[in-house]
Protein backbone atom coordinates (compact mmCIF):
# COMPACT_ATOMS: atom_id res chain seq x y z
CA UNK A 1 0.00 0.00 0.00
CA UNK A 2 0.91 3.65 -0.38
CA UNK A 3 0.49 5.36 2.99
CA UNK A 4 0.85 9.08 3.71
CA UNK A 5 1.19 10.40 7.28
CA UNK A 6 0.72 14.06 8.24
CA UNK A 7 1.89 15.50 11.58
CA UNK A 8 0.82 18.76 13.19
CA UNK A 9 2.24 22.19 12.51
CA UNK A 10 4.47 22.96 15.48
CA UNK A 11 6.85 20.04 16.17
CA UNK A 12 9.42 18.28 13.96
CA UNK A 13 10.07 14.64 13.20
CA UNK A 14 12.34 13.13 14.49
CA UNK A 15 11.22 14.40 17.89
CA UNK A 16 14.17 16.57 18.90
CA UNK A 17 11.66 18.99 20.45
CA UNK A 18 9.22 16.44 21.87
CA UNK A 19 5.68 15.52 20.91
CA UNK A 20 3.95 12.26 21.79
CA UNK A 21 1.97 12.03 18.54
CA UNK A 22 5.06 12.84 16.50
CA UNK A 23 7.03 10.14 18.30
CA UNK A 24 4.26 7.58 17.86
CA UNK A 25 3.66 8.16 14.16
CA UNK A 26 7.36 8.35 13.33
CA UNK A 27 7.77 4.89 14.83
CA UNK A 28 4.62 3.58 13.13
CA UNK A 29 5.91 4.92 9.81
CA UNK A 30 9.07 2.87 10.34
CA UNK A 31 6.97 -0.20 11.13
CA UNK A 32 4.86 0.27 8.00
CA UNK A 33 7.94 0.77 5.80
CA UNK A 34 9.63 -2.30 7.31
CA UNK A 35 6.52 -4.32 6.38
CA UNK A 36 7.07 -3.38 2.72
CA UNK A 37 4.70 -0.45 2.31
CA UNK A 38 5.50 2.83 0.54
CA UNK A 39 5.31 5.54 3.19
CA UNK A 40 5.43 9.33 2.80
CA UNK A 41 5.58 11.60 5.85
CA UNK A 42 4.90 15.36 6.20
CA UNK A 43 6.20 17.24 9.23
CA UNK A 44 7.35 20.71 10.23
CA UNK A 45 10.52 22.19 8.72
CA UNK A 46 13.27 22.44 11.34
CA UNK A 47 16.85 23.81 11.52
CA UNK A 48 19.40 21.12 10.78
CA UNK A 49 16.92 18.85 8.98
CA UNK A 50 16.69 18.51 5.21
CA UNK A 51 13.48 19.73 3.61
CA UNK A 52 13.25 16.44 1.72
CA UNK A 53 15.06 13.19 2.51
CA UNK A 54 14.85 9.43 2.74
CA UNK A 55 14.50 8.59 6.44
CA UNK A 56 14.11 5.20 8.15
CA UNK A 57 12.83 3.59 4.96
CA UNK A 58 10.29 6.26 3.99
CA UNK A 59 10.13 9.65 2.27
CA UNK A 60 10.10 12.73 4.51
CA UNK A 61 8.86 16.13 3.39
CA UNK A 62 9.23 19.08 5.77
CA UNK A 63 7.13 22.19 5.21
CA UNK A 64 7.21 25.57 6.99
CA UNK A 65 5.27 25.34 10.24
CA UNK A 66 4.54 27.54 13.24
CA UNK A 67 5.27 27.90 16.95
CA UNK A 68 2.53 26.84 19.34
CA UNK A 69 0.76 29.72 21.11
CA UNK A 70 -1.45 30.18 24.19
CA UNK A 71 -4.45 31.10 22.02
CA UNK A 72 -6.70 28.27 20.83
CA UNK A 73 -8.27 30.36 18.03
CA UNK A 74 -4.81 31.33 16.77
CA UNK A 75 -3.62 27.72 16.91
CA UNK A 76 -6.67 26.65 14.91
CA UNK A 77 -5.87 29.30 12.30
CA UNK A 78 -2.28 28.07 12.10
CA UNK A 79 -3.56 24.51 11.74
CA UNK A 80 -5.74 25.66 8.84
CA UNK A 81 -2.78 27.29 7.09
CA UNK A 82 -0.65 24.20 7.72
CA UNK A 83 -3.35 21.95 6.29
CA UNK A 84 -3.51 24.09 3.15
CA UNK A 85 0.25 23.79 2.65
CA UNK A 86 0.15 20.03 3.10
CA UNK A 87 -2.89 19.70 0.83
CA UNK A 88 -0.96 21.13 -2.11
CA UNK A 89 1.83 18.56 -1.75
CA UNK A 90 -0.07 15.37 -0.95
CA UNK A 91 0.77 12.57 -3.40
CA UNK A 92 -1.68 9.93 -4.63
CA UNK A 93 -1.96 7.15 -2.04
CA UNK A 94 -4.20 4.42 -0.71
CA UNK A 95 -4.33 5.81 2.85
CA UNK A 96 -3.66 9.27 4.28
CA UNK A 97 -3.34 9.56 8.08
CA UNK A 98 -4.03 13.03 9.50
CA UNK A 99 -2.91 14.33 12.89
CA UNK A 100 -4.49 17.72 12.20
CA UNK A 101 -7.80 19.46 12.89
CA UNK A 102 -8.91 21.24 9.71
CA UNK A 103 -7.55 19.10 6.89
CA UNK A 104 -9.98 16.16 7.44
CA UNK A 105 -12.87 18.56 6.77
CA UNK A 106 -12.18 19.14 3.09
CA UNK A 107 -9.55 16.62 1.99
CA UNK A 108 -11.98 13.73 1.21
CA UNK A 109 -14.00 15.93 -1.16
CA UNK A 110 -11.29 18.05 -2.75
CA UNK A 111 -8.51 15.48 -3.23
CA UNK A 112 -9.84 11.92 -3.19
CA UNK A 113 -6.68 10.69 -4.93
CA UNK A 114 -4.80 11.36 -1.66
CA UNK A 115 -6.35 8.16 -0.33
CA UNK A 116 -8.86 6.99 2.23
CA UNK A 117 -8.76 9.56 5.04
CA UNK A 118 -7.87 8.34 8.53
CA UNK A 119 -8.09 11.08 11.17
CA UNK A 120 -6.41 10.48 14.53
CA UNK A 121 -7.91 12.00 17.68
CA UNK A 122 -5.15 12.00 20.26
CA UNK A 123 -7.11 14.44 22.42
CA UNK A 124 -10.79 14.94 23.14
CA UNK A 125 -12.52 16.45 20.09
CA UNK A 126 -14.00 19.89 20.61
CA UNK A 127 -16.73 19.96 18.00
CA UNK A 128 -14.69 19.27 14.86
CA UNK A 129 -16.22 15.82 14.38
CA UNK A 130 -19.43 17.51 13.26
CA UNK A 131 -17.49 18.50 10.13
CA UNK A 132 -15.81 15.13 9.55
CA UNK A 133 -18.62 13.49 7.61
CA UNK A 134 -16.34 12.59 4.69
CA UNK A 135 -13.56 10.79 6.58
CA UNK A 136 -13.29 7.04 6.18
CA UNK A 137 -11.85 6.14 9.59
CA UNK A 138 -11.74 7.94 12.95
CA UNK A 139 -9.06 6.64 15.31
CA UNK A 140 -9.92 7.35 18.95
CA UNK A 141 -7.20 6.72 21.52
CA UNK A 142 -9.71 5.65 24.20
CA UNK A 143 -13.34 4.69 24.69
CA UNK A 144 -13.89 8.11 26.26
CA UNK A 145 -12.77 9.77 23.02
CA UNK A 146 -15.03 7.46 21.00
CA UNK A 147 -17.99 8.42 23.19
CA UNK A 148 -17.31 12.10 22.51
CA UNK A 149 -17.07 11.42 18.76
CA UNK A 150 -20.49 9.73 18.94
CA UNK A 151 -21.98 12.70 20.79
CA UNK A 152 -20.64 15.15 18.22
CA UNK A 153 -21.48 13.12 15.11
CA UNK A 154 -23.47 9.89 15.47
CA UNK A 155 -22.90 9.15 11.77
CA UNK A 156 -19.25 8.43 12.56
CA UNK A 157 -20.06 5.63 15.00
CA UNK A 158 -19.51 2.80 12.50
CA UNK A 159 -16.32 4.39 11.19
CA UNK A 160 -14.68 4.90 14.60
CA UNK A 161 -12.16 2.49 16.11
CA UNK A 162 -10.41 2.67 19.47
CA UNK A 163 -6.64 2.26 19.11
CA UNK A 164 -4.60 3.18 22.20
CA UNK A 165 -1.33 5.03 21.93
CA UNK A 166 1.43 2.44 21.40
CA UNK A 167 4.75 2.18 23.21
CA UNK A 168 8.09 0.44 22.73
CA UNK A 169 7.52 -2.23 25.37
CA UNK A 170 10.89 -3.94 24.87
CA UNK A 171 12.78 -0.67 25.33
CA UNK A 172 11.45 -0.42 28.87
CA UNK A 173 12.41 -3.93 29.95
CA UNK A 174 15.44 -3.02 32.06
CA UNK A 175 16.85 -4.36 35.29
CA UNK A 176 15.42 -2.62 38.32
CA UNK A 177 17.39 -2.60 41.53
CA UNK A 178 16.01 -1.77 44.95
CA UNK A 179 17.10 1.76 45.67
CA UNK A 180 16.76 4.40 48.35
CA UNK A 181 15.18 6.86 48.30
CA UNK A 182 12.04 5.66 46.58
CA UNK A 183 11.11 7.84 43.63
CA UNK A 184 7.73 9.20 42.60
CA UNK A 185 7.91 10.43 39.02
CA UNK A 186 6.01 12.54 36.53
CA UNK A 187 6.84 12.90 32.82
CA UNK A 188 4.83 15.30 30.69
CA UNK A 189 4.16 18.93 29.99
CA UNK A 190 4.53 21.24 32.99
CA UNK A 191 1.15 22.75 32.30
CA UNK A 192 -1.86 23.79 34.45
CA UNK A 193 -4.11 21.14 32.88
CA UNK A 194 -1.88 18.37 34.24
CA UNK A 195 -2.92 18.88 37.88
CA UNK A 196 0.59 19.24 39.23
CA UNK A 197 -0.62 21.49 42.05
CA UNK A 198 -2.47 18.46 43.42
CA UNK A 199 0.68 16.35 43.24
CA UNK A 200 2.78 19.00 44.98
CA UNK A 201 0.11 19.44 47.63
CA UNK A 202 0.15 15.69 48.26
CA UNK A 203 3.96 15.75 48.41
CA UNK A 204 3.82 18.44 51.08
CA UNK A 205 1.56 16.18 53.16
CA UNK A 206 3.91 13.23 52.68
CA UNK A 207 6.86 15.35 53.78
CA UNK A 208 5.19 15.98 57.14
CA UNK A 209 4.85 12.27 57.87
CA UNK A 210 7.51 10.44 59.84
CA UNK A 211 6.32 6.88 59.18
CA UNK A 212 7.38 6.60 55.53
CA UNK A 213 10.60 5.41 53.94
CA UNK A 214 12.80 8.05 52.33
CA UNK A 215 11.33 9.29 49.05
CA UNK A 216 11.80 11.86 46.31
CA UNK A 217 9.57 13.41 43.63
CA UNK A 218 10.93 14.19 40.17
CA UNK A 219 8.99 16.14 37.52
CA UNK A 220 10.35 15.90 33.98
CA UNK A 221 8.99 17.87 31.04
CA UNK A 222 8.84 21.02 28.95
CA UNK A 223 7.98 24.28 30.68
CA UNK A 224 7.84 26.94 27.95
CA UNK A 225 4.64 27.88 26.15
CA UNK A 226 6.24 27.09 22.79
CA UNK A 227 6.78 23.50 23.95
CA UNK A 228 3.31 23.18 25.45
CA UNK A 229 4.26 24.12 29.01
CA UNK A 230 2.66 26.71 31.23
CA UNK A 231 5.42 29.32 31.01
CA UNK A 232 7.82 30.90 33.48
CA UNK A 233 5.23 32.40 35.86
CA UNK A 234 3.36 29.13 36.18
CA UNK A 235 6.54 27.16 36.85
CA UNK A 236 7.62 29.73 39.46
CA UNK A 237 4.32 29.14 41.26
CA UNK A 238 4.91 25.38 41.22
CA UNK A 239 8.39 25.84 42.64
CA UNK A 240 6.93 27.89 45.45
CA UNK A 241 4.52 25.05 46.25
CA UNK A 242 7.39 22.55 46.06
CA UNK A 243 9.23 24.43 48.78
CA UNK A 244 6.73 23.01 51.30
CA UNK A 245 8.31 19.58 50.76
CA UNK A 246 11.87 20.80 51.30
CA UNK A 247 14.53 19.48 48.95
CA UNK A 248 12.70 16.30 48.04
CA UNK A 249 11.28 17.73 44.79
CA UNK A 250 13.25 18.38 41.60
CA UNK A 251 12.26 19.76 38.20
CA UNK A 252 14.12 18.40 35.16
CA UNK A 253 14.28 19.54 31.55
CA UNK A 254 12.42 17.43 28.97
CA UNK A 255 14.20 14.34 27.67
CA UNK A 256 13.55 13.47 24.05
CA UNK A 257 16.01 10.63 23.48
CA UNK A 258 13.96 7.41 23.86
CA UNK A 259 16.74 5.40 25.52
CA UNK A 260 17.52 8.16 28.04
CA UNK A 261 13.84 8.62 28.77
CA UNK A 262 13.53 4.86 29.35
CA UNK A 263 16.30 5.18 31.95
CA UNK A 264 14.25 7.85 33.69
CA UNK A 265 11.13 5.68 33.76
CA UNK A 266 13.21 2.79 35.11
CA UNK A 267 14.24 4.96 38.07
CA UNK A 268 10.63 5.50 39.16
CA UNK A 269 8.91 3.30 41.73
CA UNK A 270 5.60 5.15 41.38
CA UNK A 271 4.39 7.24 38.45
CA UNK A 272 1.79 9.93 39.14
CA UNK A 273 -0.19 11.58 36.33
CA UNK A 274 -2.87 13.76 38.00
CA UNK A 275 -4.31 15.33 34.85
CA UNK A 276 -7.39 17.55 35.12
CA UNK A 277 -7.97 17.78 31.36
CA UNK A 278 -11.33 16.03 31.04
CA UNK A 279 -11.98 17.93 27.81
CA UNK A 280 -8.46 17.47 26.49
CA UNK A 281 -6.87 14.20 27.54
CA UNK A 282 -7.35 11.38 25.04
CA UNK A 283 -5.03 8.82 26.62
CA UNK A 284 -1.54 9.96 27.52
CA UNK A 285 1.30 7.69 26.53
CA UNK A 286 3.42 8.50 29.60
CA UNK A 287 1.49 6.34 32.12
CA UNK A 288 1.65 3.37 29.74
CA UNK A 289 5.41 3.78 29.26
CA UNK A 290 5.82 4.00 33.03
CA UNK A 291 3.79 0.82 33.46
CA UNK A 292 6.01 -0.98 30.94
CA UNK A 293 9.05 0.13 32.95
CA UNK A 294 7.67 -1.36 36.17
CA UNK A 295 6.38 1.74 37.95
CA UNK A 296 2.96 1.74 39.63
CA UNK A 297 0.68 4.26 37.88
CA UNK A 298 -1.42 6.64 39.99
CA UNK A 299 -3.84 8.71 37.91
CA UNK A 300 -6.83 11.00 38.25
CA UNK A 301 -10.32 9.68 37.57
CA UNK A 302 -10.53 10.74 33.92
CA UNK A 303 -12.61 8.39 31.79
CA UNK A 304 -9.80 7.87 29.29
CA UNK A 305 -7.73 5.94 31.85
CA UNK A 306 -10.47 3.32 32.29
CA UNK A 307 -9.12 1.49 29.23
CA UNK A 308 -5.72 0.93 30.84
CA UNK A 309 -5.64 1.33 34.62
CA UNK A 310 -7.75 -0.72 37.02
CA UNK A 311 -7.78 0.61 40.56
CA UNK A 312 -6.20 -1.83 42.97
CA UNK A 313 -5.25 -4.28 40.20
CA UNK A 314 -2.50 -2.57 38.19
CA UNK A 315 -2.47 0.93 39.66
CA UNK A 316 -4.43 3.47 41.67
CA UNK A 317 -7.05 6.05 40.72
CA UNK A 318 -7.99 9.06 42.85
CA UNK A 319 -10.99 11.34 42.43
CA UNK A 320 -9.55 14.66 41.30
CA UNK A 321 -13.00 16.26 41.51
CA UNK A 322 -13.51 15.54 45.22
CA UNK A 323 -13.04 18.17 47.90
CA UNK A 324 -10.44 15.93 49.55
CA UNK A 325 -8.60 15.04 46.32
CA UNK A 326 -5.19 16.09 47.68
CA UNK A 327 -5.71 13.94 50.77
CA UNK A 328 -6.81 11.01 48.59
CA UNK A 329 -3.71 11.33 46.44
CA UNK A 330 -1.41 11.67 49.43
CA UNK A 331 -2.93 8.60 51.12
CA UNK A 332 -2.61 6.55 47.94
CA UNK A 333 1.03 7.50 47.46
CA UNK A 334 1.80 6.90 51.11
CA UNK A 335 0.30 3.42 50.95
CA UNK A 336 2.51 2.52 47.99
CA UNK A 337 5.64 3.94 49.59
CA UNK A 338 5.03 2.07 52.83
CA UNK A 339 4.07 -1.34 51.40
CA UNK A 340 6.80 -2.80 49.19
CA UNK A 341 4.89 -6.02 48.57
CA UNK A 342 1.79 -4.26 47.30
CA UNK A 343 3.92 -1.94 45.22
CA UNK A 344 5.65 -4.90 43.60
CA UNK A 345 2.39 -6.75 42.86
CA UNK A 346 0.78 -3.75 41.20
CA UNK A 347 3.95 -2.97 39.23
CA UNK A 348 4.26 -6.53 37.92
CA UNK A 349 0.67 -6.53 36.71
CA UNK A 350 1.04 -3.07 35.18
CA UNK A 351 4.12 -4.19 33.25
CA UNK A 352 2.30 -7.23 31.84
CA UNK A 353 -0.77 -5.21 30.88
CA UNK A 354 1.36 -2.63 29.07
CA UNK A 355 2.67 -5.29 26.71
CA UNK A 356 -0.59 -5.17 24.75
CA UNK A 357 0.30 -1.62 23.66
CA UNK A 358 3.57 -2.52 21.94
CA UNK A 359 4.24 -0.89 18.57
CA UNK A 360 4.32 -4.21 16.77
CA UNK A 361 0.83 -5.13 17.96
CA UNK A 362 -0.67 -1.74 17.11
CA UNK A 363 1.11 -1.48 13.74
CA UNK A 364 -0.35 -4.83 12.65
CA UNK A 365 -3.83 -3.67 13.58
CA UNK A 366 -3.41 -0.47 11.56
CA UNK A 367 -2.11 -2.30 8.50
CA UNK A 368 -4.99 -4.76 8.56
CA UNK A 369 -7.48 -1.93 8.86
CA UNK A 370 -5.75 0.10 6.14
CA UNK A 371 -5.92 -2.90 3.81
CA UNK A 372 -9.67 -3.15 4.40
CA UNK A 373 -10.17 0.57 3.73
CA UNK A 374 -8.01 0.46 0.60
CA UNK A 375 -9.86 -2.57 -0.74
CA UNK A 376 -13.16 -0.73 -0.27
CA UNK A 377 -11.77 2.19 -2.26
CA UNK A 378 -10.76 -0.02 -5.19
Amino acid sequence: MKITIVSGFFLPVPTVAGGAMEKIWHRLAREFAAAGHEVTYFSRRWPGFANEERLDGFRMFRLPGFTHTRSLPRNLLLDLIWGTRVFRRLPPADIVVLNTVALPVWLPRLKPAAGRVVTVLGRMPKGQCRLYGGVHRVVATSEAVRAQVRRENPRLEARTRVVPNPIDWSLHQRDRRAASPLTIGYVGRINPEKGLELLLGAAARLARRTDLPDWRLRLVGPQTVAEGGGGADYVAGLRALAADAGERITFSAPIYDPAKLADVYASFDVFCYPSLAAKGEGLSVAPIEAMAAGAVPVVSALDCYDDVIRHGANGLVFDHRADDCVEQLADGLAGLLADAGRRRRLADQARQDARAFDYGVVARWFLDDFATLAAGRR
